[in-house]
């Protein structure tokens, strides 16, 4: 959370530095700072959805092991949870199908819908599906139609998401590079939320039925609040400002004008504190790369293929990184129980060292990226440490997973879990950022638009092709 508070800080300073020099066009001096815990809360409620799905597996999982109607509980018994249906590899797979359908229409859907109708309309959908899940807790259910709605509802509410996402991702190409931070900032810290709801759902001492009703509650209350920052941002001078120049400006005079806004020393490419340094992305000065001379002297509109020429390698590796974590979190790591007898640690050591630890591990992966990058966008260094990623899975299977019938179990303990866990998260975070921040260095400035768009897609491509891969090793097990 001091992490929060610094972000949020840095978010504050840099926009004072942007702000001032125009204030006769922006008269409130304060509006700013609610802009940025706005763009925080909505980054926030992008991820919340999937977060809250995946965290309560053991819930669902216990709803679909038999007609008991509405027992299904947060917390998994001593001796694993029964997987029925393939939940843990279907939730995963429809989560991130739709983000990369998505990734692919975003074109078509944002020259035929209005962004209003997109960002509002997509919360509003969230919002009632989530109402429907918690609904569903009081409801007797059979195990095939529940896991058909459910279902139904993991697809919709993360292809609206997608949506949701883009179209406030498209915003932020407005705004001062350092309000994208807050916003990745939020949706790094959505697993961290879900997975303490959780714990403290379980540790409530209330029955299985409440508990787990008011864990699917508290995104209800998540989503309301993304849809009042929203609502909100019209009415903030700050925010008027930066978005009123969308329709009138390119991304060419986009970058002119911060570079007015910003004070004297900052336009010379030395920001005047580190924090501006790590934030202000787009007016970094960076290491341009060899290329042509006739492609220095025209610069045109930029063609993906030449883009994608440039920076394959580093996309290449940005779909291995996801590939290798959703292929065994969660539809393998969720599996995983503690090897010491029946007690409160058993009960708490998934929510407690699956999800809240890789949640929190993953987003000080990411934060990691402010302070330095390593290896560089010239080094050789980064393939191979992306394919060292590799050996996690072998390593998760092999821990203590109760429901197998080839692999044996060769890490037992508990330590080892924790051990291969922590590593596995800061590494996705560090490594998923790192590819991110280098891609667009490794192109010319009018090409950085189209490298962001394809490394998106790459993202999206590797989430899926991991989702996908993780039913062949759940079959492996």
């Amino acid at each position: 959370m001091g992490a929060v508070v610094r972000s949020l800080a840095g978010a504050g300073g840099a926009a004072e530095g942007l702000v001032r020099p125009r204030g006769d066009l922006l008269p409130d001096p304060h509006s700013y700072h609610l802009v940025g815990i706005s763009f925080f809360i909505l980054g926030l409620g992008t991820l919340l959805p999937w977060n809250f799905f995946i965290t309560a597996i053991p819930y669902f999982q216990g709803r679909l092991a038999g007609a008991n109607g509405t027992t299904g509980t947060l917390s998994t018994n001593h001796n694993g949870p029964a997987d029925a249906f393939n939940f843990n590899n279907w939730v995963t797979l429809l989560s991130q199908l739709p983000l990369l359908l998505f990734t692919l229409l975003n074109s078509f859907l944002y020259q035929c819908i209005p962004e209003k109708v997109r960002i509002l309309g997509s919360l509003l959908v969230i919002l009632l599906l989530f109402v429907l899940t918690a609904a569903l807790v009081k409801v007797d259910v059979s195990p095939g139609p529940f896991f058909s709605i459910t279902m139904a509802s993991v697809w919709f509410i993360n292809s609206f998401c997608a949506v949701l996402q883009g179209s406030l991702f498209g915003q932020l190409g407005t705004m001062p590079s350092t309000y994208s931070t807050l916003f990745l900032s939020g949706q790094g810290l959505a697993g961290i939320f879900a997975a303490l709801a959780m714990v403290m759902s379980m540790a409530s001492g209330v029955d299985a039925q409440a508990s787990a009703l008011g864990y699917f509650i508290t995104p209800c209350v998540g989503i309301l609040a993304s849809i009042v920052c929203y609502l909100s941002l019209p009415h903030l001078e700050f925010a008027r400002y930066h978005l009123a120049k969308k329709s009138s400006l390119a991304q060419g005079p986009e970058l002119e004008t911060k570079a007015e806004l910003l004070p004297p020393d900052e336009k010379n490419g030395t920001p005047s504190s580190p924090q501006k340094a790590a934030l202000i992305l787009d007016l970094d000065p960076v290491k341009e790369p060899k290329l042509h001379p006739e492609e220095l002297q025209k610069p045109g509109k930029p063609l993906v293929v030449i883009v994608f020429r440039k920076i394959w390698l580093t996309a290449l590796c940005l779909v291995l990184v996801f590939t290798v974590t959703l292929s065994v979190f969660p539809a393998i790591t969720a599996m995983v129980t503690s090897s010491t007898s029946p007690g409160k640690w058993s009960q708490f050591f998934n929510p407690i060292c699956c999800f809240l630890l890789f949640n929190v591990m993953d987003w000080l992966g990411r934060s990691l990226t402010s302070y330095f990058l390593w290896p560089d966008q010239d080094s050789r260094l980064l393939p191979l440490l992306v394919c060292l990623r590799v050996l996690f899975i072998p390593l998760f299977m092999l821990c203590h997973v109760p429901e197998r019938s080839r692999l044996p179990v060769l890490f037992p303990q508990d330590a080892y879990f924790i051990t291969f866990m922590l590593l596995f998260a800061v590494s996705n975070g560090y490594l998923v950022s790192l590819t991110m921040c280098l891609a667009p260095r490794q192109v010319l400035p009018h090409e950085r638009e189209v490298a962001g768009a394809l490394m998106t897609f790459f993202l999206a491509l590797g989430l899926s092709c991991g989702a996908s891969l993780s039913f062949l090793l759940k079959a492996l097990l």
